[in-house]
């Protein structure tokens, strides 16, 4: 059952079973995006980049089918942690941190490290018995919505001066690494860098200093405007072909985080208000982009909505969200059915940064995320003549198990 076929009649149960707002969050379809990403890059070690979507359940769920982790930050070190994960299958992917940051993640286990500048390789050197390090390199990317070339990693001219001065330093570089942007529209970026890390490795290995690890990044895209899969075998064909001119035995690693998140979660929310301005319709929603629709803000994501309602009449009308500020405003324009108090939004692939940048504005809580092990469970469970609660866990976003 796809997310597209989960009734009107469902919705409306769950609603009433658990009130509104909140995400429904299936984790088979995390598992099944992995999986699929893993066949179209069969000769990759994928480690699940945790900030789109930093939830228990979605970690479990990853392990389960043999998945590693990109870690970022103290909290996601805490968060695979507890979840039983090993040191031995997560990198620390900040090109900037603190020294502490450093001793946390060696604390964990994770030695793995990435720098992109001489000031952050020299807070290695205390550590440079216990680290592995990775270059990362910029190759802007202005296709994309976030190109994170524009933050972080050198220019490639860079690159040579970089790998000496850590060899001059006793600190082990093993590797390259570069993020073409997230949501990237094409492979051909990807293909492009990879180019140029051949070339890179190739100038390495004549001055002595062997590489032996390339990691891709993520960028690898969802259908936002269709809320449809992506052929991500289609897209990773040329990647594919790029990586077949690289040195043997060089380690592959990608850091998909979007692909896998994105397309497991959909929002319902529920009309709380309705008024008419200016001769147009306003709904108001108990869910907005102080919420779970930040993502239109912070990831420049439109995401695909629909309602649940009974009239067959449609009209332009806006969108609004829960919060006392102006800006909390989803939709305008948009032609929707007339709404009434009590009938439902429904937002679609919203996994990914959603309620990983959600905030409590006004005080408001963040909706609630409803883990269940597919949308078949849940289903039989909204059918089923037992009201009790089965899924697996729900909870608010800030309150992580």
């Amino acid at each position: 059952m796809k997310q597209s076929l989960l009734t009107n009649a469902d919705l409306k149960k769950a609603v009433k079973k658990f009130g509104s707002p909140f995400l429904i969050q299936d984790l088979s379809k995390v598992q099944n995006q992995y999986l699929q990403l893993k066949q179209a890059l069969p000769n990759f070690r994928l480690h699940y980049a945790v900030k789109p979507l930093p939830d228990a359940n979605v970690i479990r769920a990853l392990k389960a089918v043999g998945a590693s982790f990109d870690l970022a930050g103290n909290g996601e070190i805490d968060l695979v942690k507890s979840q039983g994960v090993s040191s031995d299958d997560c990198i620390h992917t900040h090109p900037i941190k603190k020294d502490s940051d450093i001793r946390y993640a060696l604390e964990f286990g994770c030695s793995v490290f990435v720098y992109d500048n001489l000031c952050e390789l020299k807070k290695f050197i205390p550590y440079k018995k216990n680290v592995q390090l990775l270059l990362r390199l910029s190759f802007p990317n202005p296709e994309t919505p976030v190109d994170l070339s524009k933050k972080f990693g050198c220019t490639p001219d860079e690159a040579m001066d970089l790998l000496k001065a850590a060899s001059e330093l006793g600190i082990n570089v093993v590797g390259l690494s570069f993020h073409v942007g997230s949501q990237a529209p094409s492979p051909k970026r990807h293909v492009e860098a990879i180019e140029t890390c051949n070339d890179i490795i190739r100038q390495a290995q004549a001055e002595g200093i062997d590489l032996k690890i390339l990691d891709i990044g993520g960028g690898f895209p969802v259908d936002y405007l269709n809320a449809e899969d992506t052929d991500i075998d289609a897209f990773c064909a040329p990647i594919r072909e790029a990586c077949k001119k690289l040195p043997e035995n060089l380690e592959l690693k990608a850091e998909p985080g979007r692909f896998i998140a994105a397309p497991c979660m959909i929002s319902v929310s529920s009309v709380v208000g309705v008024s008419r301005r200016q001769d147009v319709p306003w709904y108001y929603v108990d869910d907005g982009v102080y919420g779970s629709y930040s993502g239109q803000i912070f990831d420049h994501v439109v995401y695909p909505k629909s309602v649940v309602s009974d009239s067959p009449l449609t009209e332009k009308c806006v969108l609004a969200g829960p919060t006392c500020d102006s800006i909390d405003i989803l939709a305008e324009g948009i032609n929707l059915p007339h709404l009434k108090v009590g009938d439902l939004l429904i937002g679609r692939m919203m996994g990914a940064y959603t309620s990983a940048t959600a905030t409590e504005f006004n005080f408001i809580p963040k909706a609630r995320i409803i883990s269940v092990e597919s949308l078949e469970k849940l289903h039989e469970e909204l059918n089923s003549q037992d009201d009790s609660v089965t899924t697996l866990e729900i909870k608010h976003k800030a309150r992580l198990a």
